[in-house]
């Protein structure tokens, strides 16, 4: 399904206002299907492909807009990388803005590196994304103390054009 020309976007829901997912003041979307299927996930409930609700990605921008303490917007999930085309309307929009763009994903760097040679969607919002907390919540790992992150594995990539700095 599309909307004003742009596919919609399945989510699980939103967080107007964290502190805990990124730094500064975020809005937060949890998208919808993950292939990962993490032991011990965080936020299980977003791990069907067919749950959740289908929006339009540009509609979340009149929210993100009546906030001007807002410093950044993050995409977690589910799996934001499995609907690239979908986010990448809206990430721009978020940079337009000003706004520091966060992602979350089960992939590494590498693997979605590998994706983007298959999905030019995958390239282009790596591009967009100021940083990348990437890899798979691992049980074993698991860490508390670990700012934005729940497992040791997991790496926190500041990225210029989709490149590590």
């Amino acid at each position: 399904m599309e909307c004003n020309s742009f596919p919609l976007l399945r989510i699980s829901g939103v967080v107007e206002e964290s502190i805990v997912d990124g730094p500064g003041f975020r809005y937060v979307i949890f998208t919808q299907g993950c292939p990962h299927g993490c032991p011990g996930c965080h936020n299980p409930q977003t791990h069907d492909f067919n749950g959740g609700t289908l929006i339009d990605p540009l509609s979340l921008l009149s929210e993100i807009d009546k906030n001007p303490l807002l410093s950044g917007v993050t995409f977690s999930g589910g799996e934001p990388f499995v609907q690239p085309e979908a986010l990448l309307p809206l990430a721009q929009k978020i940079k337009e803005r000003g706004l520091h763009l966060l992602i979350f994903s089960g992939y590494t760097y590498e693997q979605l590196m590998e994706l983007s040679r298959k999905n030019q969607a995958v390239s282009r919002l790596l591009q967009l994304c100021d940083t990348l907390i990437d890899g798979p919540y691992l049980e074993a790992e698991r860490d508390l103390t670990l700012q934005f992150r729940g497992s040791a594995n997991q790496r926190i990539l500041q990225l210029q054009n989709g490149q590590i700095i």
